[in-house]
């Protein structure tokens, strides 16, 4: 459950966690934690009532070495993904590999079957007619390409998510409706309880309340 700042939290851990940029797997492990019942800080949030201070809070808390952290807003804040660093480094390089994939198989079975499995000659012209390949080639690269990218969007997302950490939080609904919130993540390299919770005090927040597993 979601504690007010105020309250203490003595058999609370602190993890300070590197990680990957993985948030699907972030998300499993913080479901395994709560399933364990497992008391440790995935993070501290902030919450707003307007967009603006929720960009400076985020700018501020770039500047300051955070790195893991997010937004949750009831609608697209312009400049909020370049404020919080958000960077997709991965998706572009899984959907490249797909589209190789696709397009090295789709011409490896062309040449395969019509150059050995079942070699037709066809008014004398070469069994291996590179021409001829290139249309099936080419769907095979855009089918792959499309099938990496949508499997690894949900994947690298943990969807569909059936628990957030951020669901435990009172009031959190209310970021689909007229909320702001800014979270830091405890996997930070720069995460330290006391100094961050300190620091998300001084962005004149609505509040600051520590999120748990």
């Amino acid at each position: 459950m979601a504690q007010h700042v105020e309250k203490s939290s003595p058999d609370i851990e602190f993890p300070i966690g590197f990680g990957i940029n993985n948030r699907g797997a972030d998300l499993r492990a913080a479901e395994i934690d709560r399933a364990q019942r497992k008391h440790s800080v995935w993070g501290i949030t902030a919450e707003f009532d307007e967009t603006d201070p929720l960009l400076n809070a985020a700018r501020a808390a770039r500047k300051a070495g955070y790195t893991r952290m997010d937004a949750y807003t009831p609608m697209p804040v312009e400049g909020l993904s370049d404020a919080i660093g958000y960077r997709n480094k991965q998706m572009p390089a899984l959907m490249f590999c797909g589209g190789l994939l696709g397009c090295s198989l789709g011409y490896f079975i062309q040449w395969y079957s019509l150059g050995y499995g079942y070699a037709l000659n066809h008014g004398g012209r070469p069994y291996h007619s590179w021409p001829n390949f290139i249309v099936i080639t080419f769907e095979c690269t855009i089918l792959f390409t499309a099938l990496t990218g949508v499997f690894g969007m949900l994947i690298l997302n943990g969807l569909p998510t059936l628990y957030h950490p951020m669901f435990n939080l009172e009031g959190f609904e209310r970021h689909s409706q007229d909320r702001f919130f800014l979270t830091i993540e405890a996997r930070d390299k720069n995460f330290d309880f006391e100094k961050t919770l300190a620091f998300m005090r001084t962005m004149g927040a609505l509040r600051v309340e520590v999120v748990e597993k």
